[in-house]
């Protein structure tokens, strides 16, 4: 039987079996070993804030529509951080160059289900580099979710930093962005993330409870303000704080994903006294400006040689391994105890 955790409701979860489908053509079936939750994005599936479980996207016209919900409970598999072993191929695609065979661990997105059938051509380059933990391909489409949002904030050596939010995704971000060259300020308002963000490469941390971040961002920089500000948290304050800390003509990288009416969130201020260039990074894609060289794909790539070449740290990021049968717990933790966790990981 395979097992799928799925949402009945709104903070309601259960595990579901199902009798195991036949292995069509083109495809590989592989068991799943670890994946990860998104404290962002399937939170948003989790508390039913999601907006295409109100209204549809038409990717067509690029636009959500009103009136028709795009998904409805229960809503099943959801999950985009898979590792597991491939255990069978179809037949007609023995020998192909690259595809993984049965044996070879893999890492891609299949969801929160104990055995993933996955099309071939989306498995070509994804057998995880020798010598890692299993447990860190887990964090491939996470890392690339931060190098992107680093690419789109053109960060030029020994320009500052302000990383907002300081979760797993900012976490990454913080590491990526001192690779880059750059000076990094990590905000949040845990302080258990910010020790963790000056182990990561952080130069110095505020508290977004207790410190006049843009204040103290624009006293460190002389007056100037950061370079560049990424929001990573989803939060529209943190958003309208980052517009306020950047220098004038400076670029603020929103990469969260928000929910809701922009509250706390004043386009009157900062952002339009100061020409402030507000940029989207969503993992839908790679800025513009880079998409004849760089693709998801490679994102996910060179976010996992980073780590299989020791540059970036992972492990230590996971704070929970759970059973796949207590998923109910997992999310719990997240949306209730947001402080005791970072990268909860679901086990198969």
């Amino acid at each position: 039987m395979e097992r799928v955790v799925q949402f009945t409701g709104p903070r309601q979860v259960e595990v579901a079996r199902h009798e195991r489908a036949p292995l069509p053509p083109g495809h590989l079936r592989v068991r799943t070993h670890y994946s990860g939750i998104s404290a962002g994005t399937e939170l948003t599936a989790y508390r039913g804030t999601n907006p295409y479980l109100t209204r549809t996207w038409d990717p067509e016209a690029r636009l959500f529509r009103e009136g028709a919900a795009g998904i409805e409970y229960p809503v099943a598999g959801w999950g985009y951080s898979e590792v597991g072993e491939v255990t069978e191929v179809s037949p007609e695609l023995a020998g192909t160059p690259g595809l993984p065979v049965p044996g070879d661990i893999v890492w891609g997105i299949w969801g929160h289900r104990s055995e993933g059938i996955v099309p071939a051509e989306r498995m070509v380059g994804h057998v995880l580099p020798a010598g890692l933990d299993p447990l860190a391909g887990a964090f491939a489409r996470v890392g690339a979710i931060a190098h992107n949002a680093v690419l789109a904030s053109d960060i030029h050596l020994g320009e500052d930093v302000a990383v907002f939010g300081q979760g797993v995704i900012g976490l990454l971000t913080t590491r990526l962005a001192q690779l880059n060259g750059a000076r990094v300020t990590a905000v949040d308002a845990l302080d258990g993330r910010l020790r963790t963000a000056r182990a990561y490469g952080a130069a110095t941390t505020l508290n977004a409870r207790t410190d006049a971040v843009a204040e103290r961002i624009r006293e460190a920089t002389d007056g100037r303000g950061a370079d560049v500000a990424i929001e990573i948290s989803g939060v529209y304050p943190a958003l309208h704080e980052a517009l306020r800390s950047v220098a004038v003509g400076g670029r603020v990288v929103a990469s969260g994903f928000y929910q809701g009416d922009g509250v706390g969130l004043r386009l009157g201020d900062e952002f339009h006294h100061n020409r402030v260039q507000l940029v989207c990074s969503q993992i839908g894609g790679v800025p513009p400006q880079l998409a004849g060289r760089w693709t998801v794909e490679r994102l996910q790539q060179t976010f996992l040689a980073l780590v299989a070449d020791g540059l970036v740290d992972v492990k230590s990021l996971v704070s929970h391994v759970i059973p796949a049968e207590e998923a109910a717990d997992a999310y719990a933790l997240l949306d209730e105890r947001p402080a005791d966790a970072l990268q909860v990981v679901l086990e198969f």
